[in-house]
């Protein structure tokens, strides 16, 4: 039998690192300092929310009220029902316009409203303490559920698995699929229980590929090859990001980083291993374009989304330092809190005192709230 002093002195050590090896996923978390900070300023943000709430609890719109809730609850506070009508209100106001099918939106965004009102319900479990509304709570997320599956474009809507926009899913339905709309109804459907191996995510990985440049996994035509890129476009065959000629004809989309984060973070719900040759192709792909001072290949557009999905992805992906093209190692989470805190309206004399706003209007980011529901929760992540 073998006792502790028989065993190599290096073995040991290796036992005692996570994975066998210390290497760039495990080595720091965001320095205590920082943290202090994130808090205060998270606390400044929710205040600044509050204020934009209407008496019914709510922001207007069902998905900005859903995301607004969860950054509450997700906040450091950990803020629940309990707390007060400006938490229970907006899932209340959310459990009330859940339609018949499941879905809940008003008119418009029917996948994107029902995504972020069933992570709203998923983060309301964790925290709220009322057996009534945490049992409307119950009944409903399995009927969001339910209504996410239906609105996956697949044989029932006529569509094969030879079709571009097979597995994706829409702002509603087959109303042409794209990233943004997937990474959020994976996410959500994930989260809910369903498992890996569903035929949802295995419908949605075909979609997932196919706005992936990456050739070796993309049918597509215009997809590039091998170490040329591993980013993901908005959907197949169409990038806000542009597009240039390659030189055999065909006409090549360009990769952006907000996209490419949710596809790293939509592999991943997916049951794709992050050692998976896709994923390694993404995560290089950030590697070449790492940035926290703009969305990479879209500048200021979309830059308040794309920091909320940045934080969620390299969180998901469980990398807490990125080494960049140039062997620049990054602490991804101080630095991030660090600029969106040099972002933020800091005079208390200001209408505006606790907020974030783009200056670029794109994509809603031109409305204080939006922006600040974006920076709150990237920098819950962060805190997290």
């Amino acid at each position: 039998m073998h006792t502790i002093k028989s065993i190599p002195i290096l073995l040991i050590l290796l036992l005692l690192l996570p994975n066998g090896f210390a290497d760039e996923t495990k080595s720091s978390d965001i320095d205590p300092q920082i943290k202090k900070k994130v808090k205060k300023s998270v606390d400044h943000g929710l205040l600044f929310l509050r204020s934009t709430q209407t008496p019914e609890g709510h922001w207007g719109h069902p998905g900005i009220t859903a995301l607004a809730a969860i950054a509450f609850m997700k906040s450091p506070r950990k803020y629940s029902d309990e707390d007060g009508p400006f938490v229970r209100r907006p899932i209340e106001f959310l459990l009330s316009i859940q339609k018949e099918d499941g879905g809940v939106y008003k008119k418009t965004l029917p996948n994107y409203n029902t995504s972020v009102a069933l992570l709203a319900f998923l983060e309301a479990k964790k925290v709220f303490k009322n057996p009534e509304l945490l049992a409307r709570i119950d009944k409903a997320i399995p009927r969001a559920k339910k209504f996410l599956r239906g609105i996956q474009v697949d044989e029932q809507e006529g569509y094969t698995s030879k079709d571009k926009f097979y597995g994706g899913v829409g702002y509603g339905g087959d109303q042409r699929p794209d990233m943004s709309n997937i990474q959020l109804s994976i996410e959500a459907m994930r989260k809910a229980g369903v498992p890996e191996d569903d035929p949802f995510f295995q419908k949605a990985l075909q979609f997932l590929q196919r706005c992936q440049n990456r050739s070796e996994s993309n049918d597509q035509k215009w997809a590039r090859g091998g170490s040329e890129d591993g980013g993901f476009v908005y959907y197949p065959g169409n990038s806000p990001a542009g597009k240039e000629k390659k030189p055999d004809g065909t006409t090549a989309f360009t990769s952006y980083g907000s996209m490419t984060y949710a596809g790293i973070k939509s592999f991943i719900y997916a049951g794709v291993d992050r050692k998976d040759p896709r994923v390694e192709a993404a995560v290089n792909w950030i590697r070449k374009h790492y940035s926290i001072t703009e969305n990479p290949n879209m500048g200021a557009q979309g830059l308040y989304y794309y920091y909320h999905t940045f934080a969620k992805a390299l969180k998901v992906y469980d990398i807490d330092t990125i080494t960049d093209s140039d062997g620049k190692t990054h602490n991804w989470r101080n630095e991030l809190c660090n600029h969106l805190l040099s972002l933020q309206d800091t005079d208390e004399n200001s209408d505006g005192f606790g907020s974030w706003k783009n200056e670029n209007p794109r994509w809603w980011e031109g409305d204080p709230t939006l922006a600040t529901i974006y920076a709150v929760l990237a920098l819950n992540h962060c805190y997290e």
